[in-house]
């Protein structure tokens, strides 16, 4: 065994400090294990950097790792047997052990594996010293840095959720809301604005706050914290929360009912001007280092920041929307035989309105137009546009033209207008009496009508170019489709608004519009409502949107005498068969069900006849006459002036025996003129005058 003494040599003469000293003071030895013998021997240094005497270590490797605890003990003997028969020549570790003051110690060792021509390692050398300075600096700065990314990853994310605040809500509710007081490092808060000289708490977040509520809405002036804060412009930090309650004696009724320690009050300040006040509570804390202040005021910046932008938004939206109020109908006028509902929503993505439009217009004979529209744009410019093509739309069908005049002659105003813009709507003039409905279209989405059995038809609309381009083109063409309202149907129109998506084709937002009609309630306010809950909330509020429903007055007849009626469009097989199936149910219903063969029979009978020779729809009635005739009353009406005619077939012929089988099943039947067309009528049931 190698003497100890020959890695350092005794002390010299005269006082003079030796190599073995001198390593001894910079804590740094070294060591030579020997695994066949089992022995260790270690430099003077090295030993009192295991904290053992020289003078009293026995070479045992179990000795000097004495001071080191289990645990530790049991990593460093994992990392050296793990070098050991991995194979590899080197090992390095950290390790902490207790010193005779009771300190710890952080050493730091480094060896190297010494192995014959087979492999097996027979010997390690290396160094050990004291690396608590380092280790402990390392801490210190790894702890600064963890903390000053915090303390940015707290502003990063702040600054991300509200920018994304458009509204004086939207920065509450970033605030308030999920993550909220995590961003914020706090655990409550508290927030005010100056509002005509007084600070008005609008939100409060954290357990127990509402203890603050009784503190909202109050004069600006001093005796709160808070109210200092906003009034001298200097925040307010304070380590104990009791303490603050005991210098402003209108906070003694929260004493003890705040479960916080620390709080910061702070001023909201942007571009020179006091907007209000935030506190941030704390449960924890008792006092705020530099830079946790400098955190929490360049946080109030950022609160503040986005507070300004928010009001501004605000003042600006609230503008906006009343200049678009004023251009829209302040009432809707009631109109016999039917009822209407509008809606309209403003969109929130901007500070911008659009030129969506609505109106419902009285006309002669107790006709009603309605129409809904969309000018291009979203500006204030656009609802100025809207609401002068809106009195000129109204002016022109009040005085009694066709509505092809009427669009004709409003997209000769809007392209004599100083104006770039163009407009899309729909327009239709509605009889409710007869429930005919003349309807035109300029680049519009077409309406959607909901019939009494709940199906939902998308009529095809023949349609013109939009309103002001159509005049610039010189293509004022806008032909007329007629549309057949039996009563109980609804028509409803909309903007596009409604159906579209974004990032999505139209006509799944359409297919979604039919959908949510016909899953909707019957009356035309509730309907309306549906949609509104429906759909505004599906798409969201990227646009502006105007919505009308119209509904004719059911006419169900009366207990004795109950009547349906049931609209077909033309080449509709599945209108034929549903035609069919609501006349079986509606005879079964009634207590006819003796009746309901020759009823269906005869239904599709008359409805194949129209839809095959005419160019329109069908308006079947079902209906059974009062007592005493009790009879099943048929009639089916559509636009055709041809009367049907009686053919003799030949025993070869498939068709022409309509007629006959009429006569054949029916008590009674006839054919009617009725306004354009004409009304073929059937009475099945007793035979009798």
């Amino acid at each position: 065994m190698t003497d100890r003494r020959a890695f350092g040599g005794e002390r010299g003469h005269g006082g003079e400090i030796g190599p073995a000293e001198r390593l001894a003071m910079n804590r740094t030895g070294s060591f030579d294990w020997d695994l066949g013998s089992g022995t260790i021997d270690v430099d003077v240094a090295g030993l009192l950097v295991f904290g053992q005497d020289p003078d009293a270590f026995d070479a045992r490797p179990e000795t000097l790792v004495g001071r080191l605890d289990r645990v530790e003990r049991e990593r460093l003997d994992g990392v050296v047997k793990e070098a050991l028969t991995s194979g590899r020549s080197s090992y390095a570790a950290h390790f902490r052990l207790v010193r005779d003051d009771g300190s710890g110690q952080w050493t730091h060792v480094q060896a190297r594996i010494l192995r014959d021509r087979d492999g097996r390692a027979h010997r390690i050398v290396g160094i050990v010293r004291d690396a608590t300075a380092e280790v402990t600096h390392s801490e210190f700065v790894t702890e600064l840095e963890r903390r000053r990314r915090r303390q940015t990853d707290m502003v990063e994310r702040s600054t991300r959720a509200l920018a994304r605040a458009v509204t004086v809500d939207d920065v509450t509710a970033a605030l308030t809301g999920p993550g909220g007081l995590a961003r914020l490092g706090a655990d409550g808060l508290a927030l005010g604005l100056v509002e005509n000289g007084s600070l008005n708490l609008i939100a409060l977040s954290g357990e127990s706050l509402e203890a603050l509520e009784g503190l909202g809405a109050r004069r600006l002036e001093s005796g709160l914290p808070l109210h200092e804060t906003v009034l001298s412009g200097r925040p307010l930090f304070t380590g104990s929360f009791q303490e603050l309650i005991g210098e402003y004696p209108l906070l003694a009724p929260l004493a003890g009912r705040l479960p916080f320690r620390a709080a910061a009050y702070l001023p909201l300040v942007a571009q020179a001007r006091t907007l209000g006040g935030m506190v941030l509570f704390y449960r924890r804390r008792t006092a705020f280092s530099a830079d946790e202040r400098n955190l929490a005021l360049g946080l109030a910046a950022i609160v503040a920041q986005s507070l300004q932008r928010a009001i501004l938004f605000d003042e600006e939206r609230e503008l906006a929307t009343g200049l678009q109020a004023t251009m829209l109908p302040r009432r809707i006028p009631r109109i016999d035989g039917g009822e209407i509902a509008v809606r309209y929503h403003s969109a929130w993505s901007g500070r911008q309105v659009g030129g969506d439009w609505y109106d419902v217009i009285p006309l002669p004979r107790g006709r009603v137009g309605i129409v809904v529209g969309d000018v291009q744009g979203h500006d204030t410019h656009a609802a100025a546009i809207m609401g002068q093509l809106r009195i000129a739309l109204r002016a022109y069908a009040g005085e009694g033209h066709a509505p092809s005049t009427v669009l004709a002659r409003a997209s000769r105003f809007l392209a004599e207008l100083d104006t770039e813009r163009f407009a899309t709507c729909t327009y239709a003039q509605v009889d409710l009496d007869t429930g005919t409905a003349r309807a035109v279209r300029a680049g519009h989405l077409g309406p959607l009508i909901r019939h009494t059995d709940g199906r939902v038809g998308m009529p095809k609309l023949q349609g013109g170019l939009p309103l002001g381009i159509a005049s610039v083109f010189g293509d004022e063409e806008y032909p007329e489709t007629r549309l057949d309202l039996v009563p109980g149907e609804t028509l409803v129109m909309c903007t596009d608004g409604l159906v579209e998506e974004p990032g999505a084709d139209i006509g799944r937002g359409v297919d979604a519009l039919a959908e949510a009609v016909a899953a909707g309630p019957p009356d035309a306010e509730a309907l309306a409502d549906h949609l509104s809950r429906r759909l505004w909330q599906r798409w969201g509020a990227g646009d502006d949107v105007a919505l009308l429903v119209l509904r004719r007055s059911p006419d169900p007849g009366t207990a004795r005498a109950p009547r349906v009626h049931q609209y077909v469009h033309q080449a509709d097989p599945e209108g034929l068969s549903e035609a069919r199936a609501v006349v079986r149910r509606a005879l079964r219903d009634w207590g006819m069900r003796g009746y309901a063969d020759d009823a269906e029979l005869l239904t599709g009978e008359l409805l194949g006849n129209v839809l095959l020779h005419t160019e329109g729809g069908a308006v079947l009635t079902l209906e059974v006459l009062p007592e005493p005739v009790r009879r099943v009353r048929l009639t089916v009406r559509d636009r055709s002036s041809a009367w049907p005619r009686r053919r003799t077939p030949g025993e070869a012929a498939t068709s022409g025996r309509g007629l006959l089988l009429l006569e054949a099943l029916s008590a009674r039947w006839g054919v009617e003129p009725r306004g354009e067309g004409k009304a073929v009528w059937c009475e099945i049931g007793p035979a009798g005058a």
